[in-house]
């Protein structure tokens, strides 16, 4: 590959990944607000229920939510305490590592996220669709929906 070729796939990489980061801003900002405004809880909140829903026995060790919600350490033990505090979670210890704390979703949580899933799958659907009528966003939408 040329020298030219490759700052042309660069620019081009470059190129899709802003318009994939412009999408996901648009997105994001929409799911936030709804979520918020309806629900009482953030999307950060809303995808750590979401993980502990679908995890086995609804827990998680601290380190597999972080993991899984792409938070840091400290980052998702502050959400964890946000959730504990609003009785969406419980805390559990590894019986087998002392250090190990597990986050635990009780049935609050489970109502608090069955309640929300419907907002922010009606209100995804909806961001998707107004960024797809952008022009800079059209294509990206619709490669999106068709790698599925």
């Amino acid at each position: 590959m040329t020298t030219i070729a490759k700052v042309s796939a660069a620019s081009s990489d470059q190129a899709m990944w802003g318009r994939v980061l412009s999408l996901h801003a648009h997105v994001e900002r929409r799911l936030t607000q709804a979520l918020q405004r309806k629900h009482g809880v953030g999307l950060s909140e809303f995808r750590a229920l979401e993980c502990l829903v679908r995890a086995e026995d609804g827990a998680l060790r601290m380190q597999e939510l972080a993991d899984k919600v792409g938070l840091g350490q400290s980052s998702v033990t502050r959400l964890v305490g946000r959730l504990f505090s609003a009785g969406f979670v419980a805390r559990d210890f590894c019986p087998n590592d002392k250090r190990g704390v597990y986050a635990v979703i009780t049935d609050t949580g489970k109502g608090r996220y069955a309640d929300a899933r419907g907002t922010y799958a009606e209100v995804l659907s909806a961001a998707l669709n107004a960024a797809g009528s952008d022009p800079e966003l059209t294509g990206t939408v619709q490669s999106l929906r068709s790698a599925l």
